[in-house]
């Protein structure tokens, strides 16, 4: 369900959307492309007088990663297409090849921030690729399914709140690696509190 109506009149300041895609290549690598689009919704004045106009993109940027079945990077890549110094912001986008070699999976959030931190490099570009983690995860999930052992921990488990292996979405899916009481939970999942989705 959304969120409630606000309950004080209000006008709207700043919007930022992320949105990230993914690609199965026919080489047997993914792609997964990420963009961040920020806009005002007032018109406000730029450092030379000049105005920037409500609705202009201050940051536009994209960025795409190529990673192996290993979740490691094997190629990346960086674009702009509007920017607040332009050509000054854009002229980093070549160092964003230096993603290539890190693994989405260990440790990738601390490396961007140590390789790319401070005038190493775009601090807006930096935040974008925060995303691509937990998009790489969904984007392999079908894989997940068709090569899965059933001898093997999944490694989703213990990694959020629904997904806990003493509660009742474990028992009810993963029963081989629950580790609570099934009477408590039981009584858990038909108490007042939300129901679990199936489609987790």
């Amino acid at each position: 369900m959304p969120l409630p109506p606000s309950t004080v009149p209000r006008h709207p300041l700043h919007t930022r959307s992320i949105r990230v895609q993914s690609y199965g290549r026919e080489d047997g690598l993914w792609d997964i492309e990420a963009e961040l689009i920020d806009f005002k919704s007032y018109d406000f004045p730029k450092s030379n007088g000049e105005f920037f106009k409500a609705g202009r993109h201050i940051h536009h940027m994209h960025l795409r990663i190529t990673i192996d079945d290993a979740f490691t990077i094997v190629a990346a890549q960086a674009a702009y297409d509007a920017a607040p110094y332009e050509q000054h912001c854009m002229d980093i986008d070549a160092a964003y090849a230096g993603l290539v070699g890190m693994n989405l999976l260990k440790g990738f959030r601390r490396q961007v921030k140590e390789r790319f931190g401070r005038t190493a490099g775009c601090t807006h570009m930096t935040e974008l690729s925060q995303v691509l983690p937990t998009a790489a995860v969904q984007s392999m999930a079908n894989r997940r399914r068709q090569n899965s052992n059933p001898d093997i921990r999944p490694f989703q488990l213990d990694g959020c709140h629904a997904l806990r292996t003493d509660g009742p979405v474990v028992l009810e899916h993963y029963p081989k690696w629950y580790t609570g009481d099934s009477a408590e939970a039981s009584a858990g999942a038909n108490s007042d509190s939300p129901s679990f989705s199936h489609s987790s």
